[in-house]
Order: structure tokens, then sequence, then C-alpha cells
């Protein structure tokens, strides 16, 4: 049997909001029936890109996070978009320990969580328009379905 859901849903860019971010996916997630570990796998990959989002891609100023997931086949697909600075160098970002935010006493580790977190990380970012962190995740709970 094939499951197919999806959902969008968009927030204010502050920090108060990662935290609701994480709640919004366990809640989706759940009704796989996964288990603690990949729940915890998907809430700490989410809340690393949402909290991206909201510290590097807007800085001071406020604007939207755009949070879309869909499953499908075995897979949890996951997007968390900004309109924010965007990324300049991608590949130096992705670097373990790199950090743009030295002064926020921030470990650089983002990217390198979600990559441990999750099978699949792209990510998609323009200087001035925003950045798009895509994340995909095989669920083996859903092999049950």
């Amino acid at each position: 049997m094939k499951y197919e859901n999806e959902m969008k849903i968009e927030f204010s860019s502050k920090s108060q909001n990662e935290s609701f971010a994480r709640v919004v996916i366990a809640s989706f997630a759940a009704q796989l029936d996964p288990t603690l570990e990949e729940l915890s796998d998907i809430k700490t990959a989410v809340s690393e890109a949402v909290t991206n989002a909201i510290i590097h891609g807007y800085e001071e100023y406020d604007g939207q996070v755009y949070m879309y997931c869909k499953i499908t086949d075995n897979k949890v697909y996951i997007e968390i978009k900004d309109f924010g600075k965007g990324i300049g160098d991608i590949d130096k970002a992705r670097e373990p320990l790199f950090t743009s935010k030295p002064e926020l006493e921030r470990s650089g580790m983002g990217f390198t969580v979600m990559e441990t977190f999750m099978d699949e990380v792209e990510v998609e970012s323009k200087v001035g328009v925003g950045s798009k962190i895509i994340m995909r995740k095989k669920l083996e709970s859903l092999e049950k379905l």
C-alpha cells in the first residue's frame, strides 16, 4: 500500500518558532508511527534548518520561514525555505565548525547535524534572494504500511 500526505506552513522568523517547527514536524510524522529515533532525527534536522533560516537568513530583521513536508512511498521529504540574505559560499557553509556568527557562540555544525540525521540534504541558495534546504529520510517504519 502506498501512503501519501503533505503539509505546508509558514511562520515568523522568531527564535521561539524553532520549537514550534519541531512540534509541527513531529505531529505530522507521527501519523506514520516512526520509531522514537526516526522522529528525533527528523525533529533535530528541522530544528537546525529553521534555526539557520532565522539566525543567518534573516539576521536582525523579520521575515517568514516556510516549511513543506511530503510523505510518499517510504520517504519523508522536507523543505525549509527563507527569503533572507542567502548563502554566499554553500560549500564553505557546509564545512563542519564553520560559522558566520562566532560572536553568537554558534557551533558551525548545523549542516553536519542535518546530514548526520537525514539520508539526503540539498542546499539551494542565492545571495539576496534566500535559501532552501531540502532533506529526505527513508523511514523503516513505513515499510509496515
